[in-house]
């Protein structure tokens, strides 16, 4: 199994990179984590057939974790049939959002657009749930007050992947983390701190609580590339393919 790094920038595009998306392929599937507007893009570019993706996990509904959405959509209704719905899960709110999202980009008041073959799947934190034969154990997060921002901990061919979503620091990622093949951990800034986002000043005292069997920093911003070449932590790149 392997992850595929499709997009690692922020809401910004800070270094010219892509926003959120990693593709995972198995044997059997293939399946995102986030979905940015880039992603449909860098799947392109990196020579994979869009048809093949069975599934899409959300970690929450910011544009640039799930605007990628709609450009599938129209891949789906107009260039590359499906042969079977596409599954797609996320917090609270994703099917409203993901149909408003299309409306406004491709559809009408008028004459509102029919989605391709999908299916929908809430997720509920703390709460496993199977998709597609896909594991996936959604935890909260604190991202954004009101609507639900979520970490997401993958199970699938006896493998297992973190991905912290958006966060401020909390010690659950520790939890979390403990024991994973492999922790993808935002880290938006380097000295900075926000109670939104995780900064490496407030990472660097944590990493010897983080008993995962390799992290992954993602999602920086302009500071934390500009100071990469200082960091005792590997960092992801657009691009990049992680063999799990």
């Amino acid at each position: 199994m392997k992850l595929r790094v499709l997009g690692c920038g922020d809401a910004f595009g800070s270094g010219g990179r892509n926003q959120s998306g990693y593709l995972i392929e198995g044997a059997d599937r293939l399946f995102l984590l986030d979905c940015g507007p880039t992603t449909l893009l860098a799947m392109k570019r990196a020579g994979i057939e869009p048809k093949r993706l069975d599934a899409v996990f959300l970690s929450h509904l910011h544009g640039d974790h799930f605007g990628g959405l709609p450009f599938f959509f129209i891949e789906f209704l107009y260039n590359t049939r499906r042969a079977r719905p596409l599954q797609i899960a996320g917090p609270p709110g994703t099917e409203e959002r993901a149909h408003d999202l299309f409306q406004v980009m491709y559809g009408s008041a008028a004459e509102p657009k029919e989605l391709p073959p999908t299916a929908f799947h809430e997720f509920e934190p703390g709460r496993a749930t199977a998709v597609d034969g896909i594991e996936v154990l959604p935890f909260r997060v604190p991202h954004q007050l009101q609507d639900v921002s979520l970490g997401l901990k993958v199970f699938y061919e006896g493998k297992t992947i973190v991905f912290s979503g958006d966060s401020g620091w909390t010690d659950d990622l520790v939890a979390q983390a403990r024991g994973a093949d492999l922790f993808l951990c935002e880290c938006s800034f380097y000295t900075r701190t926000a109670p939104n986002h995780i900064s490496y000043s407030e990472l660097r005292g944590q990493l010897e609580r983080l008993e995962c069997k390799r992290l992954l920093l993602t999602h920086m911003g302009e500071e934390m590339l500009a100071r990469r070449q200082e960091l005792a932590v590997e960092t992801a790149a657009d691009g990049m393919v992680v063999e799990i």
